[in-house]
């Protein structure tokens, strides 16, 4: 039974994989562009790149902190494959852009172009991937699934950063314009509604049936008083989780961490390679490589390693663990005294890799199959507020410590205070508790049962 549905989910997983291999092409070879494009010299290092990129991930997080609860309700109601048709068409422009050419003013039109785009599509196919597979698969199986599923984006991570490194630069956004539109055509073609849509009416009747049962092991607020539905299907999703974080403690614990490791992920992601190029001269062959390790361990572990314990271990352990690991990691790498710490801290790097899985293991459990896209949807739009915040603070403090005028020498000390924010996270996953099903979920589950 286990096989059959990770089977049913190959679609979703090409879709996934697709559009993953053409986003990763684009991470090695942007830090060059951009500082080509905007600083004076091509091997000089402006703090003009470092805000650009600043705010580009404070606008482009703006957005898709208000659209991916949006986008998550529309799923529900008209369906994943219908939904990811815009953000996957939408992809196609930036790198078609950068492709063409890269001189100063295509990079700011593709700097324009991205940061419009990415309101839809940044974080769009992930979620709606995650909601996918908590709508079809059930139990303790899920959490396994999900670990595939990230395994399968590293793997696309691993193969794009693997094609950017041996490509040249304009032909890596060609290659990635075309794999967007290849993911596009692929998910349009070949991908289900629902993984049980060719079953007869009496099997459908069936699945309703143990959906229920399954709801039991899956408690829907599973700390609050009962409730004869978890949700008004006539108010905004916004409303919505409004009510689910009043009503279930556990799912406003798994947002916290959201917010604190995204916020963490996003001040790696605005220092780190500025960082590495400042400290010791990391140019785009040093990057892919460095970023190879990381995807060959990450997929590893997501692929061989998590699914086969993942169930047993338990989503809060697995969690908590990711989050120590994460910030040993960036603690690691803001000391660095050599080039080859950075690669030595990638043992810690399946660390990083679980802890969003777990995330959405545990908000998955709080509500029933039919709403996962909204509890996913919130929490992408969580982790696009951490990527909203983070450039605020991270941006002015990394462009200051890898300036001539940083008021202590200390170049990783911007990474250090990422680290800081995963312990935080760390400290909160701590807490969150492991509750069993209880009668009231029965007595939940049962009038939700009746109302439909």
């Amino acid at each position: 039974m286990m096989e059959d549905g990770f089977v049913g989910l190959r679609h979703i997983l090409a879709t996934v994989f697709l559009s993953g291999f053409a986003g990763f092409m684009e991470v090695p070879v942007i830090t060059d562009v951009t500082v080509t494009a905007v600083c004076s010299g091509p091997d000089e290092l402006c703090s003009l790149a470092v805000y650009l990129t600043g705010f580009q991930q404070v606008a482009i997080g703006l957005g898709t902190m208000v659209m991916m609860p949006v986008i998550g309700n529309l799923a529900d109601k008209y369906g994943t494959k219908a939904i990811l048709t815009l953000p996957m068409c939408l992809s196609i422009l930036p790198p078609v852009i950068l492709g063409y050419r890269r001189d100063t003013h295509f990079f700011y039109l593709f700097y324009t172009v991205k940061i419009l785009t990415a309101l839809v599509c940044e974080g769009a196919v992930d979620c709606l991937a995650f909601a996918y597979v908590a709508e079809n698969i059930h139990g303790g199986t899920r959490i396994s699934a999900f670990s595939i599923l990230a395994g399968i984006k590293t793997i696309s991570a691993l193969c794009g950063t693997l094609v950017a490194r041996f490509l040249p630069i304009a032909w890596v956004f060609k290659v990635s314009a075309t794999s967007f539109l290849l993911g596009l055509v692929y998910m349009r073609v070949f991908l289900k509604e629902r993984l049980n849509d060719d079953e007869d009416t009496d099997h459908r009747q069936d699945d309703h049936e143990s959906n229920d049962v399954t709801m039991l092991a899956e408690p829907l607020l599973i700390d609050t008083t009962i409730k004869t539905s978890a949700f008004n299907k006539k108010q905004s999703s916004m409303k919505d989780m409004i009510f689910l974080m009043k009503t279930s403690t556990i799912f406003v614990q798994a947002l916290v961490v959201t917010f604190f490791s995204s916020f963490s992920d996003s001040g790696m992601q605005s220092a780190f390679l500025y960082f590495l190029k400042a400290r010791f001269g990391f140019d785009k062959n040093q990057f892919a490589d460095l970023m190879l390790l990381v995807t060959i361990i990450g997929s590893i572990t997501q692929l061989f390693i998590l699914p086969r314990f993942a169930s047993a271990i338990g989503e809060h352990k697995l969690l908590s663990t990711g989050l120590l690991m994460e910030f040993v990691n960036m603690a690691i790498v803001s000391i660095s005294w050599a080039p080859w710490v950075p690669y030595l801290a990638t043992v810690f790097v399946p660390g990083a890799i679980v802890v969003m899985p777990s995330v959405c293991g545990i908000a998955s459990k709080q509500v029933g199959p039919g709403q996962q896209g909204k509890v996913q949807g919130c929490i992408s739009g969580v982790k696009s507020l951490g990527k909203v915040v983070a450039p605020f603070v991270f941006s002015p403090l990394t462009a200051l410590f890898l300036s001539n005028d940083a008021p202590f020498y200390f170049p990783g000390f911007t990474l250090l205070c990422t680290a800081l924010s995963s312990m935080i996270g760390f400290l909160q996953s701590l807490m969150i508790k492991d509750v069993p099903p209880s009668p009231l979920n029965r007595a939940i589950n049962n009038t939700s049962g009746e109302e439909v």
